[in-house]
C-alpha cells in the first residue's frame, strides 16, 4: 500500500493506488481482443451504428453487446441514441492515433521478419562430410 491522500484530502491516510504500469497493462488488455480491435478500427474512421457494426466485425449481436460493453466500461467509445438505434464513437481521438502506431510498429517488426527469413532462404547449406 502506498500513502497519499484519501478521498477527503486528509494526509496520512493508507489508500491503495494502482501502480502506472498496472494501469497500462489493464488498458492493453482490453485491447488484447481482435473483435474489440476491429470495433476501435471501425470507430477510428467515424461514428457507427451496432446495426453498420455487425456485418463489419462478422459477430453475433449478443457478443458484439458484450464487447461494446467491454470497451463503455474502459471508457474508450461513448454511446449515443437516436431513436432506436444506439450510435457509438470513440471518447479520445489519441485512441485511433493508438491503432495507427500499432500498425506501424507492426509493419516494421514483419518487415525485418521477411528480411531475415530472405536472409536464412538465401544462404546455402555447408556440404557435409563426404
Amino acid at each position: 500500500m502506498s500513502r497519499g491522500r484519501s478521498v477527503s484530502g486528509q494526509e496520512g491516510v493508507a489508500r491503495v493506488s494502482t501502480p502506472l504500469y498496472q494501469a497500462k497493462a489493464e488498458f492493453f488488455k482490453t485491447l488484447g481482443h481482435p473483435v474489440r480491435i476491429r470495433v476501435l478500427e471501425l470507430l477510428s474512421e467515424r461514428e457507427h451504428a451496432v446495426s453498420e457494426l455487425l456485418p463489419q466485425v462478422g459477430i453475433e449481436a449478443a457478443h458484439l453487446s458484450q464487447q461494446l460493453s467491454v470497451l463503455r466500461r474502459a471508457n474508450l467509445v461513448v454511446t449515443r441514441r437516436d431513436g432506436s438505434a444506439v450510435y457509438y464513437s470513440l471518447v479520445n481521438p489519441q485512441v485511433a492515433e493508438l491503432l495507427r502506431v500499432a500498425r506501424r510498429i507492426l509493419t516494421e517488426v514483419l518487415a525485418s521478419q521477411a528480411e531475415l527469413l530472405d536472409d536464412l532462404r538465401g544462404v546455402t547449406e555447408p556440404a557435409g562430410p563426404s
